[in-house]
């Protein structure tokens, strides 16, 4: 006989699930680039990615303060996939709960926020190592941010660094470039990145135009290189 008593739980559980499932949003992740990176996600792990390789990594709804960025330059991936002789320690397939080291071009995302919203964005905020597009591709959301231009050949000389262009916060460490006291202003390093890449974010407080926003439940691409 059928435990009545268990049915509204068993049904309130699957509708969560279903719910979830439903919710959840995929990132395509694709290096278009002629050289290998080494990419990674929070949440998602790592992975390395030949020229034209492709990943997928899944959020459930309700993920905040996500990111996806790509490293280059590594040279050799330990068993656990560990990543230690290139410019950083890399967080591979089993291990990802930490960010990245500066400097690398960050698509970030906040999914089912306000008014059941996906947040998203592309920083220069960490500064630019690899170009990058990240578009939605579902849902009838057709806007996102890109960021393709050759900043690393024009990177100022005093933000230059092995593997990329750093944001002037990573360089000089003072209020005006870091925002630490919550109100600051758009800097001539932070004009530069937004020259060339104007819907993306250059410093902290640039989010008017470095903001977008999709309905709950769309799905996305990342793209290395496009």
């Amino acid at each position: 006989m059928t435990n009545l008593k268990c049915l509204p739980i068993f049904y309130t559980l699957l509708v969560l699930i279903l719910s979830t499932t439903t919710n959840a949003a995929t990132f395509t992740v694709k290096n278009n680039c002629p050289y290998t990176v080494w990419a990674a996600a929070v949440p998602g792990g790592g992975q390395q990615m030949n020229s034209g390789d492709t990943w997928t990594v899944t959020a459930n709804p309700g993920q905040t303060s996500a990111r996806i960025w790509a490293r280059t330059g590594c040279t050799s991936t330990g068993s656990n996939g560990l990543q230690v002789s290139g410019p950083e320690t890399w967080w591979g397939p089993t291990i990802s709960t930490a960010y990245g080291t500066p400097p690398n071009t960050l698509a970030e995302y906040s999914l089912n926020q306000f008014n059941n919203l996906d947040f998203f964005d592309i920083s220069l905020v960490d500064g630019f190592n690899v170009p990058m597009t990240f578009v939605p591709v579902s849902n009838g959301c057709t806007s996102g941010p890109t960021c393709t231009a050759d900043v690393n050949g024009q990177c100022p000389s005093q933000l230059k660094t092995n593997g990329g262009c750093n944001n002037p916060c990573t360089v000089f460490k003072t209020d005006e470039y870091c925002c630490n006291s919550g109100s600051c202003q758009p800097t001539d390093y932070s004009k530069y990145f937004k020259g060339l890449c104007p819907t993306a974010y250059s410093y902290p407080k640039d989010d008017p135009t470095s903001t977008f926003t999709c309905p709950s439940g769309t799905n996305y691409a990342v793209t290395f290189c496009p």
